[in-house]
């Protein structure tokens, strides 16, 4: 039977396949209107950590352009 719960990524590996801070690709995915899926508990700290899915991640990254403004799409 073939799995379909998405793949999930933490705001960290987001930010590693877009190439920018983990505050910058807070603040994009949240522009281009990427919502968490869930959270998650830390293992040490106890904080929450932000998941996206991987294919909506992908996907910005595939239209993004550094430097575009997007507020003038």
């Amino acid at each position: 039977m073939h799995d379909t719960t998405p793949e999930l990524w933490t705001t960290q590996q987001a930010a590693e396949h877009l190439g920018i801070l983990p505050k910058s690709a807070s603040g994009l995915l949240s522009r281009r209107g990427v919502e968490r899926v869930d959270t998650i508990r830390h293992p040490v700290s106890g904080r929450d950590i932000a998941r996206f899915n991987a294919d909506e991640v992908r996907a910005v990254a595939a239209d993004r352009r550094p430097g575009r403004r997007t507020d003038r799409d």
